[in-house]
């Protein structure tokens, strides 16, 4: 929301759920639901409610009609594991069928949400929003990345944009630039996270082959430096702006794993290790780009065609206020009669 016109009121009400928070958010869920029904009575009227935390979601159960309005989901990624089963999962969906519109940001998260119980007919898919006008390759950009981390114009670079945690399979590209021959590639880490000193020492004999960065403001700059882009998923990943933004940036995108990007890299512009997570699969795919820099340009294109036709801002604002709009409509109609 930094200058846009969009108002924000921080609130708080507790930390995001989590099986390391449920107990002590069950303690205060009384007063933490009452906070939040006071601060939304304050920003009355409005039309539409939307809510993007498992926590706020199940509160809203607890809302008074005229405060929960219009309800909608926006659902970022596959189901948690503890919502799958149990008194979680029934809780979950029963908090669900308050809910006009469930909005999944990609088919496998609306797969996910039909698997534990929440109503096909609720879910609709608005893909992951990117602004194409300001993520591009830059030859600049290239040249000043590389020249900083002391890699030469002629080396293949392999990229990776990622949160350092142990749930992600930033591992497996690690062990896979480990394998391949002498000289090798040299891969750029950008993130940050509590795993970053365990994958620095698994990188150590990789030498000054390896750079650990944070990323920078113009994203586009470090991407340009890459000449493959390598996603390493979580197992509940949504649709991953890395990836996006490496397709934008024309450069071909593999993953370790099928996690969120199933429906999203095709082999138009990129590949998926099979099997999954494994290095040596890795290995063999990047020993492909590197030597077939053609391959590379075309794909690069591919990719960018392709993220910006799919993921332009506009068309995805577009759909996404004619899901609102649709949602709203439905709540009039059935509201309608009642009050008549």
């Amino acid at each position: 929301a930094v200058n846009s016109r969009v108002y924000v009121q921080p609130l708080h009400i507790g930390p995001k759920l989590s099986t390391g928070s449920w107990q002590s958010l069950l303690v205060h869920w009384v007063p933490y639901s009452w906070r939040l029904q006071r601060a939304l009575r304050r920003q009355l009227p409005y039309d539409i409610l939307l809510v993007h935390y498992k926590k706020e979601q199940l509160m809203t159960s607890c809302l008074s009609e005229s405060i929960r309005k219009t309800l909608v989901w926006a659902e970022w990624g596959p189901v948690p594991f503890p919502l799958r089963h149990g008194i979680p999962r029934e809780l979950y969906v029963r908090a669900s069928r308050r809910a006009e519109l469930v909005i999944a940001v990609s088919p496998g998260t609306q797969a996910s949400l039909r698997d534990v119980g929440v109503d096909d007919r609720q879910i609709e898919v608005a893909p992951n929003v990117v602004d194409s006008a300001t993520i591009r390759f830059t030859p600049a950009g290239r040249a000043e990345i590389r020249q900083r981390l002391g890699i030469s114009a002629d080396s293949f670079v392999v990229g990776c944009i990622s949160r350092f945690h142990p749930k992600k399979r930033n591992d497996v590209v690690i062990d896979a630039i480990k394998s391949l021959d002498e000289p090798l590639p040299h891969l750029i880490l950008a993130g940050a996270g509590e795993a970053e000193e365990a994958l620095r020492a698994r990188a150590r004999p990789l030498g000054d082959h390896v750079h650990f960065v944070r990323p920078p403001g113009h994203i586009a700059n470090l991407l340009s430096a890459f000449d493959v882009c390598v996603f390493c998923p979580s197992p509940t990943e949504g649709a991953p702006l890395a990836v996006l933004m490496a397709m934008l940036a024309e450069r071909p995108c593999l993953a370790t794993g099928p996690e969120g990007v199933a429906d999203l890299i095709q082999p138009e512009f990129g590949a998926i290790v099979q099997p999954n997570h494994d290095p040596i699969g890795l290995a063999t795919l990047l020993r492909r780009y590197w030597t077939d820099k053609d391959l590379r340009e075309r794909q690069g294109k591919a990719a960018r065609t392709y993220a910006e036709h799919a993921y332009d801002r506009r068309a995805a604002a577009e759909r996404i206020e004619r899901l609102l709009e649709g949602a709203n409509d439905a709540r009039t109609a059935k509201v309608m009669p009642q009050t008549s």
